[in-house]
């Protein structure tokens, strides 16, 4: 059972002066429907009451753009905030304006919502009119409450379609329109825009709760949706209190049936009533049957239990994730719920480590418990000495063991000091898959073969290394030569115990970007390759 908290938002900022001497009468139409008891029939909830901007269109001239935007913008960012902590309470918010423009507050609480959720708001524009005035249809905008449809689909000035960088608010194929009028102004660009529609025409001819059940159907992939009710869609023979009343409208009771069938649905997550307008009913009557419509439209929604997916979205979305900080303040949390016991603590050995610093960052390995521990930075390292390849290594660094070793970043060998990026080994590794057996076999004695050829190359290197030293040695000069690297023992890691990683690798260590390539057909005949083991293109014979 859903509880409705109503929320006045008596803004009139999306309308033009009835007159050079007045302002729009709409912000008073929550407090005329209250005075006819709409939150007692409703047993709701009073949500309060969102105080709007000054109304005060200056001097604005067509060509102007939106008038009040700055205004509108503030005030749909409060209205979204509020009709967020409506839903987030599990309560069911029924918004009572002012003018059409609040449509924009809703819109983006709904965006807010479908990003909240991961998926798409709908919305249900119950109205007399299309309100889809955009600069791409008009010579020019000027009253937002006339163009509310068009700049919740993304149409129009910035600072009101894209609040947050959200636009559109509601996509197209999102979006149902009931009621406007079979010559309306933009009913063309609707229809090329994808925007379904229901003229009054056929919403007589199919009735009003199929047709409500015809608007739930197109938004089967949304994961709610909104309804907006603008009371001009009421014929102005049984309501003229609008700003703008267009013959060949609904009666009250078909707006009745169309609000049940369309609240009825937990998928509905609120609603708004717009533009009716208290200044031209003076003695109360057209209020009082606004109330009885609302009231008895909006009976089914006590019935209605609420989606409980929705609030806890919300809930996750509002809680801040754990920071570095929090995450080690819950760690040392643990270490001291359980403490490690002393003879565990002492039966561990320290591993000592050796830190070769290179170009590319240190290089930390793990040594057995025997070697002492050893750093030896660029400044004692000869630039005659090859610099170790971190791809030929095939084993996993402990990760504890490299944490624990901090060289120092100055030079001078003591430990302790601000440690250096360390170069990660195991994004360097080449990815190994799995395969057929015989495949296997193949690659495995490739890479034999590999090795051999590798480790024939290193000793050839030592030994070039050594004429170089003995021939600087003639010459007088002293080459520093680094100390020698005690035999390593590589740390096992079990198979899906690495660390995951907060973000798509990069595209040089994605899946099978280091996988070796297979061996290339060989050469034909009397083909001249570019590559000692046939693995590149082959050169016809007399090119250059």
């Amino acid at each position: 059972m859903r509880r409705i908290a109503v929320l006045d938002a008596p803004s009139n900022l999306g309308l033009r002066p009835p007159t050079a001497t007045s302002v729009p009468g709409c912000a008073k139409a929550p407090g005329a429907l209250r005075d006819h008891g709409l939150l007692t029939r409703l047993a709701a909830r009073d949500a309060g009451c969102l105080t709007p901007p000054r109304y005060d269109p200056g001097d604005w001239r067509p060509g102007d753009g939106v008038a009040h935007a700055a205004e509108i913008a503030a005030y749909s960012r409060a209205l979204a905030d509020r009709i967020g902590a409506i839903i987030d309470g599990g309560e069911f918010p029924v918004v009572l304006g002012g003018d059409c423009s609040i449509l924009i507050g809703s819109g983006l609480a709904m965006h807010r919502l479908g990003e909240a959720v991961g998926g798409r708001i709908g919305l249900v524009f119950v109205d007399g009119h299309s309100d889809f005035r955009h600069p791409g249809n008009a010579s020019y905008v000027g009253a937002a409450a006339g163009e509310d449809l068009a700049l919740v689909t993304g149409r129009g000035q910035a600072n009101l379609a894209a609040i947050e960088s959200r636009r559109p608010y509601f996509r197209d194929i999102d979006v149902v329109v009931l009621g406007i009028r079979a010559q309306d102004e933009y009913r063309l660009d609707l229809q090329a825009a994808g925007i379904v529609t229901r003229p009054v025409p056929i919403l007589r001819a199919e009735g009003a709760a199929r047709s409500a059940q015809w608007a739930r159907d197109q938004l089967v992939d949304c994961a709610g949706y909104w309804v907006h009710v603008d009371v001009d869609v009421l014929d102005p023979a049984v309501m003229p209190a609008v700003d703008a009343p267009d013959p060949g409208g609904i009666a009250f009771p078909e707006l009745e049936l169309l609000l049940t069938g369309l609240v009825e649905s937990p998928h509905c997550l609120g609603v708004e009533i717009t533009v009716f307008d208290p200044d031209y009913d003076p003695d109360g009557r057209y209020a009082a049957e606004i109330t009885s419509a609302v009231v008895s439209g909006l009976a089914p929604v006590r019935s209605v239990t609420a989606r409980p997916d929705l609030i806890a979205a919300r809930r996750d979305l509002a809680t801040p994730p754990k920071t570095g900080a929090a995450v080690a303040e819950s760690r040392a949390a643990r270490e001291v719920a359980e403490p490690v016991a002393p003879a565990a603590a002492s039966a561990a050995p320290e591993m000592p480590v050796v830190v070769a610093t290179t170009p590319k960052g240190p290089l930390v390995v793990a040594t057995t418990p025997e070697v002492p521990v050893v750093v030896a930075t660029t400044s004692e390292v000869s630039a005659d000495i090859p610099e170790p390849d971190a791809a030929d290594v095939t084993g996993v660094l402990d990760p504890e063991v490299a944490a624990s070793a901090e060289p120092d970043s100055s030079g001078t060998g003591e430990v302790g000091a601000e440690p250096e990026p360390v170069l990660a080994i195991d994004d360097l590794a080449p990815e190994q898959e799995s395969g057929d057996e015989e495949s296997g076999d193949q690659e495995s004695g490739d890479e034999e073969s590999g090795d051999q050829e590798s480790g024939d190359e290193e000793s050839g290197d030592e030994e070039a290394g050594d004429e170089e030293a003995r021939s600087d040695a003639d010459g007088g000069q002293s080459a520093r030569v680094a100390p020698a690297v005690p035999e390593v023992r590589l740390l096992t890691r079990p198979l899906g115990s690495a660390p995951m990683l907060d973000s798509d690798p990069l595209p040089a260590t994605r899946p099978g970007m280091l996988r070796p390539r297979p061996p290339a057909d060989p050469p034909a005949a009397g083909a001249f390759t570019t590559s000692t083991f046939g693995s590149g293109p082959a050169i016809p014979p007399g090119v250059a």
